[in-house]
């Protein structure tokens, strides 16, 4: 909703709650900008379901934006007191900034390749910081992000906090303080068009159990989620900022994502992250829907994202109104 108005016209600033990428996706899809800030950063209390245990270390709440400038008054509105974790008053020169770029996750099976005009626009950002700023952009291969959502689900499944207090399943979450939802029948019954539940929904539900009933290969994903944190902390620093795109296909049409519902993967590594992250418009695809990029850099680093949105903007026109032509 907070997408479609914001790329419509129809509002100025939206507030998203982001746990595995429902800021930036909707802003991506729509055109628009979207920020995921650090975590912790912005309270996130009143939102139902309201996030419990590690889970309150993975959701976000953030600003999305027609306009780049808008990002950073609207995230020291929404940050309050947590604002002055950030360097916001912090001149950013992008060209001492370091950079780095994946094309793609590396090929996982539960999700889609990255659209070929998805790619070209990310080049053409690329080609762009290095003709007119004289930075180099680094390619990567980061092996552990073909992963992302098995290290995403398996982090969301932890079931105890480190008081001992029981967290709600994601399948208790959907019976709605009834009874929990079996997502195998739930399965069955939506084969039928009887299921009162979408099938991302009971898709996630499935693998939930799927991880909880496999807790070797659970042990494993924990400790590639460690792993990852540390090696991308290490890489961005406090002057990194690294490229990557913001789901591998464009805006799609209704009912589409039902065959890939895993496709969120390229944004939720993120939250399991804990790194800010900037959803930025690159101008239309030949059919006419918004292309665009994720701009990621460190922890407490929310202004280097922030100035490269309006980098971007300046240089790719950032929204498009949708009654041009």
């Amino acid at each position: 909703g907070e997408g479609c108005i914001l790329g419509a016209a129809g509002s100025v600033i939206g507030v998203g709650s982001d746990i595995g990428g429902s800021i930036r996706m909707p802003a991506f899809f729509n055109g628009v900008f979207g920020h995921k800030p650090t975590t912790g950063i912005v309270p996130n209390e009143g939102q139902f379901p309201s996030a419990v245990g590690i889970r309150t270390d993975f959701l976000c709440t953030g600003p999305m934006c027609r306009y780049a400038e808008d990002l950073e008054p609207a995230l020291r509105i929404m940050a309050g007191p947590g604002v002055e974790k950030l360097k916001l008053n912090e001149k950013v020169s992008l060209e001492k900034v370091k950079f780095y770029f994946m094309e793609h996750d590396g090929g996982s099976p539960f999700v889609s390749p990255v659209d070929k005009e998805i790619l070209e626009a990310q080049q053409k950002v690329i080609e762009n910081l290095e003709a007119k700023l004289g930075v180099e952009v680094h390619h990567l291969a980061i092996s552990k992000m073909k992963y992302s959502f098995q290290i995403w689900a398996t982090l969301m499944s932890v079931n105890s906090s480190s008081d001992g207090q029981k967290i709600p399943n994601f399948t208790d979450l959907l019976g709605d303080h009834g009874k929990p939802v079996w997502p195998s029948w739930e399965l069955l019954k939506w084969l039928v068009g009887r299921s009162s539940h979408t099938f991302p929904a009971i898709a996630l539900g499935m693998s939930e159990r799927l991880v909880n009933w496999n807790p070797k290969a659970k042990t494993k994903a924990e400790g590639m989620a460690r792993s990852l944190q540390e090696e991308m902390a290490d890489l961005l620093k406090d002057d990194g900022v690294f490229l990557y795109p913001p789901h591998p296909v464009v805006a799609p049409r209704h009912h589409e994502p039902l065959g890939m519902p895993f496709n969120f993967a390229y944004t939720a590594i993120f939250n399991i992250l804990g790194f800010p992250v900037t959803q930025c418009p690159l101008g239309l695809s030949k059919e006419g829907l918004p292309l665009g990029i994720q701009v990621v850099a460190g922890r407490h680093n929310d202004h280097l994202t922030l100035a490269m949105a309006r980098y971007l903007e300046q240089e790719f026109g950032g929204w498009v109104c949708p009654g041009k032509g």
